[in-house]
């Protein structure tokens, strides 16, 4: 009875995975649809943990271990998820995929030495040499190929999703810089072959699976996703990491094939799936292929790449800027990054307030792979309560730009480049971008002229229609509002 149960939790829990998944792609229901898949998961991990029944109907043991591991896990989660700053987030995404992976691994570390225990224990029934009996870290017993090769894989995927996440972490939080050597991609590509070749060879001559060609290929797999990730920077970030959260699933999935549970493999599956599917459909918002990305990596130099400025830039005062917004008919706001860095979203929805009020139009426009990961502008824009409808994907922002008077960016950069269109020569050409040249007046807040994170000169900055108003966006937003008032 307690199977049947437990069957019936497991394809419930499966829906509502499936369900919160379909709600968090709407903005305005993925709130409710992260607590759907939440609610989903508990009732699958406590079914498991009381209604489980091996083959000899024996229940899980080491309840007390269990229930520490949840315990612990579960107070730092919510103390990480409480504590970080919005502008902390992709790191925290990055980390959270990198401790999925390793216990994804670590799992296929424990099946593998269950293997060798069990062989130990079955050369020992069957009575064979005690110099072969000794031998307990090699297989020399018949073993189902398709569970070494899911355990392989589950080692691969998940050690590559580890250390991989851990470099884009350091990378994010600023602690890590990016690497770069001559003939990088053949040694890239040469690891990779070898963690599956030497898995492939174990896989294919089970009797060879040894203990320490097993602790090979872990190695070579945490190297490889060290080596994979520390050339890729810039404006590529947020790709690799949805990348490597499709790899998180899928070593999760592993990890499903392996106990025959089906409500990890579906789990698994579904942030495989979608992984892939948003890291294509960023590729596409980017016009660049997977493989140019991770072979491309551009923003990885950012010296090679500025320019130099392209001329003169001018500034305007916090008075002309709020008059010019304040008789304007049409608003848009471009977020970046360097509004998530001044935690000024909430100051933003003060200017959008303020400005409605005043009788003018304000949305604001939102580049798919603008910040350090995906959807960073609309938790960001999510969070201060901005209405969805005021959200504008790229296509359909790029429609009414032609009829805004004034766009305000504040910290974004490279996804408003002219470069991506007008020069052949820039690293992001090709780069669908927000056409936002094409309003009436634009004023771009920035700290500095520095470049973006791609590390290349933006020509918007010094075009005749653009004003540059320096300063903390948070600070230049608070003192906007308080022009506007005054007008």
């Amino acid at each position: 009875m307690g199977l049947s149960i437990l069957a019936v939790i497991y394809i419930a829990a499966a829906i509502t995975f499936i369900i919160g998944l379909k709600m968090m792609s709407n903005p305005a229901s993925a709130r409710n649809g992260n607590i759907v898949a939440g609610i989903g998961m508990t009732a699958a991990i406590f079914g498991t943990i009381f209604l489980y029944r091996d083959d000899q109907d024996n229940q899980l043991g080491n309840y007390p271990w269990i229930f520490a591991g949840l315990v612990a896990g579960t107070v730092i989660g919510v103390l990480m998820a409480k504590k970080v700053k919005m502008t902390a987030m992709p790191e925290m995404v990055s980390f959270f995929n990198g401790v999925g992976g390793l216990s994804a691994a670590f799992i296929s570390v424990v099946e593998f030495h269950h293997l060798l225990k069990d062989n130990f224990r079955i050369l020992i029934e069957e009575v064979y040499e005690p110099d072969t009996a000794a031998s307990a870290d090699v297989l020399s017993i018949p073993v189902s190929s398709g569970t070494l090769a899911i355990i392989f894989a589950g080692l691969i995927l998940g050690s590559i999703t580890f250390s991989g996440s851990m470099i884009a972490w350091g990378k994010l939080s600023g602690k890590v810089k990016d690497l770069t050597f001559k003939g990088q991609h053949i040694v890239n590509i040469l690891l990779l072959l070898s963690a599956v070749g030497i898995s492939v060879y174990m896989i294919a001559r089970i009797a060879s699976a040894e203990a320490w060609i097993f602790y090979l290929v872990f190695l070579i797999a945490l190297v490889y996703g060290i080596v994979f990730v520390m050339p890729i920077g810039g404006a590529d970030m947020p790709v690799v990491i949805s990348f490597l959260n499709s790899l998180s699933g899928m070593s999760a999935a592993c990890s499903g094939f392996l106990y025959n549970n089906k409500v990890v493999m579906t789990g698994g599956i579904l942030v495989g799936a979608a992984g892939i599917i948003l890291t294509v459909l960023m590729c596409r918002a980017m016009n660049r292929s997977l493989m140019n990305v991770f072979i491309g990596s551009f923003g990885a130099d950012a010296s090679a790449s500025a320019t130099g400025e392209k001329g003169s830039y001018k500034e305007i005062s916090l008075n002309d800027a709020a008059v010019v917004m304040s008789y304007a008919h049409k608003v848009m706001i471009v977020p970046g990054y360097g509004l998530a860095v001044a935690q000024a979203q909430h100051a933003c929805h003060d200017l959008e307030k303020i400005l409605e009020s005043k009788g003018v139009q304000v949305k604001y426009a939102i580049h798919p792979v603008a910040g350090r990961m995906p959807g960073h502008m609309n938790v960001l824009l999510a969070e201060a309560d901005v209405s969805y409808d005021k959200l504008l994907e790229m296509e359909q922002a790029n429609e009414e730009f032609t009829s805004t008077d004034v766009v305000l960016i504040l910290g974004a950069n490279d996804v408003v480049n002219p470069a991506a269109k007008t020069n052949p020569g820039s690293p992001i050409y090709g780069m669908p971008i927000l056409d936002v040249q094409l309003a009436k007046t634009v004023i771009v807040n920035k700290r500095t002229m520095k470049p973006g994170y791609a590390g290349i000169e933006n020509e918007l900055f010094y075009q005749p229609k653009t004003s540059m108003l320096f300063g903390d966006a948070k600070k230049a937003l608070q003192d906007l509002v308080s022009e506007i008032k005054s007008i």
